[in-house]
Parts: C-alpha cells; structure tokens; sequence
C-alpha cells in the first residue's frame, strides 16, 4: 500500500498542474499522453458505448447524462484517477485531460490491470458495505406496471397485470407501481378514484407471491397542500430571493424537498414509512435525482452543489432493502440497485445495455437492473403494429444472465407463440443461473468487485479492451447475448482454454468461433478448468 502511493505521489508530481482560469480560481489539472495499449473507461454510465473512450471524447460531472455518474476514470493498464467533486474529460490527439476546481483530483498508478485498479479505488474510495438489496430483486424477474399502464395506474388493472404473470406460467417476483398512484406529487397516498382498496390490493398481490415497490420522487406539486406545509416549514429548496423553486421536469413544474435539512428527510422517510405500515409496501422506486433540477436551488440562502442533492436522496434508498434509482452521484459498493437509464425501442439501444452495464460494474454499481425488456420509452409501445417481437425475446435473453432483469411491457399481450416461448426460455435460463447470480451478489457486497465483468477485467492484456458485445458473469461464464435484428450466426470470442456451451458442444479457446443462433438461443459459455 505504502509503495503503490510513494509510486502514485512520484506520478502525481509529474503530471499534475495548477491553472488559473479567467475568474482567478484555482484548476487542477491531470494531462496524461494516451499510449499504446492503454485504454481508459470513464464513470459517466449512459456513455458505456463510447467506451474504452477515443480521441473526440468528452464529459462533463456537472452533467449526469440521465444516470449514475461517478467521479473516476480507471485504466485498463492500472491507472487511476478519482476526485471527491465533480471535473471534466476530453481525449484530443492521443492526451487525456482532467480537470476539476477541487483539489481532491488525484491520479496514480495503482497496479497493472484493471482489475488491479478497480480493487484499489473500491478499497479506498467506495468500500464495499457487507449489505445487499433485497434478494428477491436478483432471485426472480421484477415486473414494472409502466408500459402497461402508463399514466392510468389503477387497482383493477394492477391486479390483472399480477394474474396474467402468473397464468401465463411466468414467475412472480417484485412487482412495481409506476407513476400515478398517487394523490399528487409530495402528496403521498393512494388516490381514492382510482384505488377503492389498496390495502386489498397489496394483500392480494402479496397472497400471489409478489413484494410490492412504489413509484416515487423528491418533487412536490406548487399547487397543493402538501406544498403550502412544506413551505412554511421551509423543507423546499428556495431560488435566489428565499421564495420556493420551482423547476421543469419531465412532468411538469415541481418544488423539491430540500433533503440537506434534517426535518425534511424525515418528513419524506415518514411518509415512505407509513405506506408500508397502513398499505404493507415493501420498498420503493425512487425516481429523479438528476443534478439538472437542483441547478439553480437554494437550500435557505446556501448554495449545495446539486450532486450532494442527489447523493442525499440516493441515501434514503439504504433505508428500504427493495430499492431501485436511475440517477446517482457516487454512493458505489451500497446496497442500492441502480437501473441504467431508458432505452429506446430499437436494436441501437438494446446493443447499448452490455457495454453500459459493463461500465456501471467497474464503477462499483454492481446491484445493476438494465432498463426493461424491450426498452422503457413508453411511447414506442403505443402501437402493437410497430413492436418488434424478435427485440423483445432478444432483449429479454441479454438481461437473462445480468444482475437483475425487468419486464414491463406483457409479453403475453404483444408476442405470438413462438417469441413468447422464446422468451419464457431466457427467464428459465435465468432460473437456472439464479444460485450463482446471488452467490456472486453476496461476495460483491462483501468484496465490491463487480457481478458482470468485462473481459478485459477478467482476462487482462489479451486484445480484449474493446469487446463490448458480450460479457462474463463471474470469472468463468462467458455470455454472448444476440444483438443484432435478423442474425442467423454470431461470431464469439472465446479466451485461451476450454469451454463448453450451453448445447454441451466444448470449444478450445483463444480464437473466435462461429455459431448458429436461433431464436430462443442465448450463447453462453463455461470455463472448462
């Protein structure tokens, strides 16, 4: 440990310098020439597709691009570079340049790999917690009511939703309720028109064999009574003239708890409580939290810099063992599942969630949920006529083998025979992998190291920096998901040594190999030692 700082420290001197920029504030700065073989990943996850990144590269902290963001870099020959506070990124003519106004940006050499330096930075800078998020969230397929229901979430429709899971043989698991259960946003409580029982309803879906999550965010409806209380008790975030801020998000106009006072996170903790203590909720999805909406907040005359904001929300979620954010800012190695940002209906995007999720794993974002099956933009779902059938199943197959896997739009409402069995396939994959999924969750929490691993994480130095279409889960499963709309074959590659299919056909490794991949076939590999 002493002699990988003495080396960090040696490094640090040559190649960290101080800017003056034109406001007189002091930048720092780390610029380091990019050589050959060496390859680096940032910790903005929505960019896991541009990664290792190339020339042209750039990112700024202040940014969460819709999702988890954490202040690092690592490289795949060892190097890190962390900071307690946001910076910027860009590669320009082979030169990384880092720079930050905070003087805790730091970069060292702290082994050879990237496995080496991703256990480093876990120990030092996000060590691990020994806790995990509820089981079940790995153990079974999640189910989200938000493709299905949109902005009508209602008891009648929630409850068929759960007894068509089950009459089509799919196995329950958590079931999520979406945006539009509530009275109002901040106004915590079943609306009455739409919910004639809901302790009813949350009994029933118990009884089923469902846990239940509940949609909610740190906004507060302006035009409410919620929103007058919380104002006099100045638990809102303010703008320049003390008065409540009001900010544009994707619904809308909205207040924002000002969870940096005491008073307000338990205000916020108290009405979660007491939906599982009246209804029998058992966790939450807690949605928002992106730094853009905290932008030009106050929390009383105080400027807190809109990353904190999110980091406090996100730590609400270690209260509620069933949890699920979008939006992060630090918070790695905590039991808390974070779900990669929506996806489009197409095969761009489906090609997007192995290199994203590859990305949040080295991160320390282990307790990862890929979006739902098929995508999570809800208006691609409008028309049955314009769904793909064959994405469907193949999306469904890529997240079989991950951490965790959601379905929101009904398979059994938009698949004919063939693709939905197809798909009932993966999730029995799935089943079979589920005692190593949740023996490779437990030694993450213990250990930090990442569920889903890049090749390169898993066999350094061997031309594998680039691959970003396939994946291992642990070190001896090697995963090749279908992306590719049509695909009769795929090309996978397989490292030095022996490995057997999932048809029983055994390769020797250290070569690509040719195989046939018809609909319901979910390639994957295990490593013959």
């Amino acid at each position: 440990m002493n002699k990988l700082l003495c080396t960090g420290l040696k490094i640090l001197l040559l190649v960290f310098t101080l800017n003056v920029n034109a406001q007189h504030k002091k930048q720092h700065q780390i610029t380091i020439p990019v050589e050959k073989n060496m390859e680096w990943w940032s910790g903005v996850i929505n960019h896991g597709s541009l990664m290792p990144v190339q020339n042209g590269y750039k990112a700024n902290l202040n940014d969460n691009y819709g999702n988890q963001v954490q202040p690092m870099l690592l490289s795949s020959q060892g190097h890190v570079i962390w900071s307690e506070e946001p910076f910027e990124i860009s590669l320009e003519n082979e030169m990384l340049n880092v720079s930050s106004p905070d003087s805790s940006l730091i970069y060292f050499k702290a082994g050879e790999t990237l496995n080496e330096g991703f256990n480093f930075a876990a120990k030092n800078y996000f060590p691990p917690s020994g806790k995990l998020p509820d089981e079940l969230l790995f153990a079974a397929p999640q189910y989200n009511t938000w493709i299905e229901l949109m902005y009508d979430q209602n008891q009648e429709d929630i409850l068929n939703y759960a007894r068509q899971i089950i009459a089509n043989d799919f196995p329950p698991g958590v079931l999520m309720i979406d945006d539009n259960w509530q009275e109002d946003y901040g106004k915590w409580e079943f609306h009455e028109g739409r919910f004639s029982n809901p302790k009813m309803m949350i009994d029933s879906l118990h009884a089923m064999g469902f846990k239940v999550m509940l949609w909610v965010c740190p906004f507060v409806s302006p035009d409410c009574d919620i929103f007058r209380s919380l104002s006099d008790d100045a638990m809102l975030l303010t703008d320049k003239l003390g008065k409540p801020a009001v900010v544009e998000w994707w619904n809308g106009y909205s207040a924002i708890l000002d969870l940096s006072k005491t008073e307000a996170n338990q205000w916020f903790k108290g009405q979660l409580d007491k939906l599982m203590v009246k209804y029998g909720i058992d966790g939450f999805k807690l949605d928002a939290g992106d730094f853009e909406h905290y932008a030009e907040c106050y929390s009383g005359v105080e400027k807190v810099i809109p990353q904190e904001h999110c980091e406090l929300y996100a730590r609400i979620g270690l209260d509620y063992p069933l949890n699920e954010y979008r939006a992060m800012w630090k918070m790695a190695g905590q039991p808390i599942v974070n779900r990669l940002r929506d996806k489009l209906h197409t095969w761009d995007d489906l090609q997007k969630l192995v290199p994203d999720i590859l990305v949040q794993g080295i991160m320390g974002y282990s307790f990862a949920c890929p979006d739902m099956i098929g995508g999570g933009e809800f208006l691609s779902f409008l028309n049955t006529e314009t769904i793909d059938q064959e994405l469907i199943v193949r999306s469904a197959q890529c997240h079989a083998l991950m951490p965790m896997m959601q379905f929101s739009v009904a398979p059994w409402r938009i698949l004919d025979d063939e693709h939905l069995a197809a798909c009932k396939k993966a999730v029995e994959i799935r089943e079979d992998f589920v005692p190593l999924i949740l023996e490779l969750a437990k030694e993450s929490a213990a250990s930090g190291e990442p569920i889903v691993r890049p090749m390169e994480y898993v066999f350094p130095h061997q031309g594998y920096e680039k691959v970003k279409n396939q994946f291992m889960l642990g070190n001896d499963i090697l995963v090749a998901p279908v992306l590719e709309k049509g695909a009769q074959r795929q090309n996978v590659i397989l490292p030095k040594g022996n490995w057997i299919d999932e048809i029983g056909v055994t390769y020797k490794g250290g070569k690509s190999v040719n195989i046939e991949v018809f609909l319901d076939r979910l390639p994957y590999f295990k490593r013959v030692k």
